[in-house]
């Protein structure tokens, strides 16, 4: 089988560095995120923006938009040195960012970059000045920014001389068309316009963001022939739950296959209660199933059927792709390589044992009626049946060795001090 990564011309862009993370450039596609406590809480911060980073966010974006925000983020910053958290931060400005930056260094210091909308720095005549000061503040501390459009909040009257410039035309373009290219060229126009005061080429990236999957494909194809800059791809107010989860893979499943994009956020709108993580295991797991990156080890798992009434392989196969998630902070450094590792957990004899001889490690699992054995697979060849009460655990052991054996330098098993255990599953459903 042929590598899907291979098959994607990655488009030619500028790298540039945020902190200690490159974007664009030869590098991979990167994963980032955004909080949603307020930064004025240092402490609360600190905790999600670790969360996330543990999840695998290599770089967590926060809102600077208050003087008590932008007060605690040197703070913030520290207390995340100290606690081992390298994760670059990016500050959210909007409207006030120019005086933030100004009356508050250590922010400005702190910060890796500074994401600027061009339409919310400021109105009419103060609005050239505003977007300056930040940009100067910028190349003050040598600092990379983001220049984010978004179509809720598109500078009206640049948008409005559109409108009457396109009227004129004999052939107009649509509202939907000319809303397009006012982002494009918001976007353009402020980047040229941070060149001409001073700022390097290759400490810019961008953004179009709109919340409709065919606009922003449209958008970042015409973008990605424009320019050179390195670009930020997501879907704004993609949606809860489901909706958001697949609106966001359609559009950006798209523009990376063809080698679009740079670095990717899923915005996703978290449900009460939620973790803010599930939108980097989103990131992560578009990248990962398109062959781009690998994050963590995938589980294979059939949908079930009216062979497999018992709900036993679901929960086997939900507790081992948890297992596996809980482990990658050790494993990332203890294995490299682990997180390409691929694991099978099958609920009957139609397809399991083909599927589980795919895998590195695979399980098939009896279903309804079936003899109540299970054989299992490491590198295609079956190599124990398992049998009786303790099929989970023992199936987790044969990961934990797997692991041990394969991917521990010189294949010498490390001490399982921090295994986090999966939970019991009864086996009395089969």
């Amino acid at each position: 089988m042929s590598n899907p990564s291979s098959l994607i011309s990655r488009r030619s862009c500028q790298q540039v560095l945020v902190g200690n993370v490159a974007v664009g450039g030869n590098a991979s596609v990167v994963v980032q995120s955004m909080t949603n406590t307020d930064t004025a809480d240092a402490e609360a911060t600190i905790k999600q923006v670790v969360e996330l980073w543990q999840a695998g966010s290599e770089i967590v974006r926060i809102t600077v938009n208050s003087p008590e925000a932008a007060a605690q983020v040197g703070k913030i910053r520290k207390q995340l040195d100290a606690l081992g958290c390298p994760v670059p931060l990016v500050g959210d400005f909007h409207y006030n960012g120019h005086k933030l930056l100004n009356d508050y260094p250590e922010c400005a210091i702190a910060l890796a970059k500074y994401r600027i909308n061009p339409g919310n720095v400021g109105k009419g005549s103060k609005r050239d000045d505003q977007f300056s000061a930040m940009i100067e503040t910028a190349i003050k501390y040598h600092k990379p920014v983001r220049i984010g459009v978004n179509w809720g909040s598109l500078d009206q009257e640049k948008m409005a001389r559109m409108m009457d410039k396109n009227a004129q035309l004999a052939q107009p373009l649509s509202s939907e068309a000319l809303m397009r290219e006012a982002l494009i060229q918001s976007a353009l126009e402020s980047a040229q316009h941070a060149e001409e005061i001073g700022l390097a080429h290759d400490q810019i990236i961008i953004s179009c963001k709109v919340s409709d999957v065919q606009d922003l494909v449209l958008v970042y194809r015409d973008l990605a022939k424009r320019c050179d800059y390195p670009l930020h791809l997501g879907l704004t107010e993609a949606g809860m739950g489901s909706k958001g989860i697949v609106a966001s893979t359609a559009a950006l499943s798209l523009l990376l296959q063809e080698g679009i994009g740079d670095t990717i956020r899923i915005s996703l709108t978290p449900e009460p209660g939620e973790s803010r993580t599930k939108e980097v295991i989103v990131a992560q797991e578009i990248l990962q199933t398109m062959g781009i990156r690998s994050f963590t080890p995938l589980v294979t798992a059939c949908p079930g059927c009216g062979r497999t009434t018992s709900t036993y392989f679901q929960e086997l196969a939900q507790d081992i792709q948890r297992y596996l998630r809980e482990q990658m902070p050790v494993w990332r450094k203890q294995y490299p390589g682990v997180e390409s590792m691929s694991v099978a957990v099958m609920g009957c004899v139609v397809n399991g044992p083909g599927e589980s001889k795919l895998a590195n490690i695979g399980i098939s699992l009896p279903g309804t009626g079936e003899v109540p054995v299970a054989p299992v697979f490491v590198d295609g060849e079956k190599t124990v049946t398992l049998k009786g009460d303790a099929i989970a655990q023992e199936f987790q052991s044969i990961v934990e060795h797997y692991v041990a054996k394969n991917y521990a330098e010189g294949g010498k098993l490390r001490s399982q001090s921090t295994k986090i255990p999966i939970q019991s599953i009864p086996i009395q459903s089969i």
